[in-house]
Parts: C-alpha cells; sequence; structure tokens
C-alpha cells in the first residue's frame, strides 16, 4: 500500500510540474510577442535584412575576393547568429534578473511551482525562436541563390554549440545582473563587441588577421565561422568548435554557481 502511495504521489508530482511547465511556457511565449523589441531583432529582423540584401543585384553576385561566395551569402550565417545573440543578450538578462528583482522567483520557490521551470520555459522558446529564425534566413538566402548548408551534420552540431555558448553567457550575465535595468545595460555592452567580431558590420573575409584570429576566440565569431564552412560543405575546424564548447561549460558552471533566486 506504502508502495502504491508512494508511486501515485509521485504520478500526480509530475503531472502537476508538466502543468505547470505549460502554463509558463504559455506566459512567456505571450510575454516575448508583447515585447516588440526582442520579438523584432530575434526573429524577423534577420529575415528582412537578407530580403534587403538579396534584393541587390550586385551582392548577389559571387565574387573570386570572397572565394566563390556572394556578399549575400557571407551574411546568411551572420544573421542566423545574430538572432541567437539577441535572444540571448537582449531576452534573457533582463527577463530573468526582473523575475528575480520583483520578487517573482522568490514566490515561486515557496509555491509547487518550482523557480527552475521558470528556465524550463524560457530556454526551449528562446531555442524555438532560435530554430524558426534559422529556417527563415535559409528559407530568405534560398530565394535569392544562396545554397541550403551543404554539411548538415557539422552544421547542425554547430549551430547547436552556438545556442548552447551563447545562451549559457546570457544565463551568465542573468546570474550577476542585481536587476533588469542592469541585465539589459551588461548584455547591450556584451552584444556590441560580439555583433561587430561575427561580422555583422565589417564580414570577416574582410576584417584584417589579427582582428580574425580575435574573433576565432569570441563565441559570436567562433560560431559565425564555423556555421560558415559548414554552409560552404566543410567541416567546422576544431579551434571554432573548442571556443564554442569551452564557453558554453565555463558560462555554463559559472551561471549555476552564481544564480541566485532572490
Amino acid at each position: 500500500m506504502t508502495s502504491t502511495a508512494s508511486t501515485a504521489s509521485t504520478a500526480d508530482t509530475g503531472a502537476a510540474t508538466a502543468r505547470a511547465l505549460r502554463r509558463l511556457a504559455a506566459v512567456e511565449t505571450r510575454l516575448f510577442l508583447r515585447d516588440p523589441a526582442t520579438a523584432f531583432f530575434g526573429l524577423a529582423f534577420p529575415v528582412l535584412l537578407m530580403g534587403v540584401l538579396g534584393s541587390i543585384p550586385a551582392l548577389r553576385e559571387r565574387s573570386a575576393d570572397l572565394h566563390g561566395m556572394s556578399t549575400l551569402q557571407l551574411y546568411a550565417p551572420i544573421m542566423a547568429v545574430f538572432s541567437v545573440l539577441t535572444l540571448a543578450m537582449n531576452g534573457l538578462p533582463p527577463v530573468l534578473a526582473g523575475y528575480r528583482e520583483r520578487g517573482v522567483l522568490r514566490r515561486l520557490s515557496a509555491s509547487p511551482v518550482r523557480p527552475v521551470l521558470v528556465l524550463g520555459a524560457l530556454l526551449p522558446l528562446y531555442l524555438a525562436v532560435s530554430v524558426v529564425s534559422l529556417l527563415l534566413v535559409g528559407a530568405a538566402g534560398l530565394a535569392f541563390g544562396v545554397p541550403l548548408p551543404r554539411q548538415l551534420p557539422g552544421f547542425l552540431l554547430a549551430f547547436a554549440l552556438t545556442v548552447a555558448a551563447l545562451f549559457a553567457l546570457g544565463l551568465l550575465v542573468a546570474a550577476v545582473a542585481p536587476s533588469a535595468k542592469a541585465g539589459n545595460a551588461i548584455g547591450a555592452m556584451l552584444l556590441f563587441p560580439l555583433m561587430f567580431f561575427s561580422g555583422i558590420w565589417i564580414p570577416r573575409a574582410f576584417t584584417p588577421g589579427l582582428l580574425s584570429r580575435i574573433g576565432d576566440l569570441t563565441p559570436s565569431g567562433a560560431a559565425v565561422q564555423a556555421l560558415q564552412d559548414t554552409w560552404n560543405g566543410h567541416l567546422p575546424q576544431g579551434v571554432h568548435l573548442v571556443t564554442l564548447a569551452v564557453f558554453a561549460l565555463v558560462a555554463g558552471a559559472g551561471a549555476a554557481k552564481l544564480f541566485r533566486w532572490e
């Protein structure tokens, strides 16, 4: 009887957790869609920029200076990384730090809904948005003559490590930020240099050797180069995969150690 009661109690707890997670996911989805800046830059902007660049014939032409690629083809992986970067730096830190600041996480800790479920709702949502943005960028590129990634297993590995590294960095910012405003400010301070090394202003193919080598050791630069290589049919280079893995592990461990629920 005791065993049966314990099993039933465990099943009830699991069902309640699943219901709470679904409700939190629905709430976080609505809140995300109501935040025009994050929704626009995380989902719509990469596709719109691909459309603008693709509408310029000169940017669709392949060039020997770009190793047979077009400028539009250079920007496809940059836009894929930009979406993840925006969600990681402009999404996670202010949201989680704001929940802590307002006491939301503390109140959840005193209820049957554990505060860790907030991460279980937020991270899959942001991952889904990143994947949708990637698919839209790929479709927009395909419409303007940019082929789909030719080294698909390597591409998927590089994209998974990109998400892990950048989201871990965003969680680390959320762990140390004392307030939503601080999380937003710190995230913005990291966003712009990471955007620079990703090549959004000056594609990595045009950056000097030293800046390119420095970029290889940043998560955004390593991510773009790894995706670019696999998009062109090559295996990702070890230095880029190692850089992403190190950032994912170190930043993730730091976030887990420093994160406070209240």
